[in-house]
């Protein structure tokens, strides 16, 4: 439909578009900020007070720890891409940014890998949204092997709850899902929203060692880089602990919330709930844990996506189109 309109008109809603995309993504943050009834904004701010965040000195490492995450997310995606084409770090930082601040309000992020996609041309489309997939999947890995380790280490530790029927349905659902992915592996015919695994298979053994090797290597750090960030905060609000003692509980939440479904804007509350009932076995207070996860969301996300949303208004879709 849109294709057949008049050159004016279209760009009359490419620019609505973007307009909404941003206004979104600042309605969804001003949404989460007001309205969360497990901590109001006001005693938020009065807690941070009082607990001297805001010195110059703690400022200036929270956002240069910030600054590496993402400039390593960056270098991340520019490594990735550069197996259909490469592309300047100002121009992955465009990408990257911009994908954010679209996605911010889409279930699981998702968003992110049609917004990556339309700054390339249609023939390298499908290629970007494998290599997004390939970035995330590395990066969904080291959380998984970290968050492991963590969890049998914390499950060991601290005395949990389990409902072993829960428990027993849950590894049966796994197993079942388990199981379908290794026929779907097994099976050339199977496909993914358009992707046969043959081809996801094939097209991953043709991206070169060094590419893969540099993606799970940036994943690795980066994680490394935003739980440090996570255990500074820990300190900066008096809580006593070793940094091996709240890594596995740091680890054991990101596993745990990375698993549960949820709107991205919204996953600052997953992590919440997870990282509360965790830290509740060492006593950590309810109120220091929801402002270091609303301060983490506030650090690595919407900070990065307000400067995103620059990107995503000054997007030219017709430019894309012609790489």
């Amino acid at each position: 439909m849109i294709g057949g309109l008049p050159y004016k008109t279209k760009q009359f809603f490419f620019v609505l578009i973007k307009l909404s995309i941003v206004i979104g993504a600042f309605y969804f943050i001003y949404i989460k900020l007001t309205t969360n009834e497990e901590l109001y904004f006001s005693n938020f701010i009065d807690f941070l007070s009082k607990n001297d965040v805001f010195s110059s000195k703690n400022i200036f490492f929270l956002l240069f720890l910030t600054i590496i995450n993402w400039f390593l997310e960056i270098l991340k995606w520019q490594n990735l891409v550069s197996f259909v084409k490469k592309i300047s770090f100002k121009e992955a930082l465009e990408q990257s940014l911009g994908a954010l601040t679209a996605s911010l309000f889409t279930p699981n992020r998702i968003g992110e890998y049609g917004a990556k996609a339309v700054y390339f041309a249609k023939q390298f489309r499908n290629r970007v949204l494998l290599l997004n997939l390939l970035g995330n999947s590395f990066q969904m890995l080291v959380t998984s092997l970290f968050g492991v380790i963590g969890f049998i280490i914390f499950s060991s530790r601290y005395d949990i709850q389990i409902s072993f029927f829960k428990l027993s349905r849950l590894l049966i659902v796994a197993a079942f899902i388990l199981a379908i992915v290794i026929i779907g592996f097994k099976e050339d015919k199977f496909h993914i929203k358009g992707f046969s695994i043959q081809r996801i298979k094939d097209y991953i053994k043709d991206v070169s060692l060094k590419i893969h090797t540099l993606n799970f290597a940036y994943s690795l750090v980066r994680y490394l880089i935003f739980s440090f960030q996570f255990y500074f905060l820990l300190s900066i609000f008096g809580v006593n602990m070793s940094y091996m003692d709240a890594m596995i509980i740091i680890t054991s939440m990101y596993l745990l919330a990375s698993i549960i479904p949820s709107i991205f804007v919204f996953d600052v509350i997953i992590k919440g709930s997870v990282a509360v009932y965790l830290f509740s076995f060492v006593h950590v207070n309810e109120l220091t844990i929801l402002c270091i996860i609303t301060l983490m969301w506030l650090l690595n996300f919407v900070l990065p996506s307000i400067f995103g949303s620059y990107y995503v208004l000054n997007f030219n879709w017709y430019n894309s189109e012609d790489e």
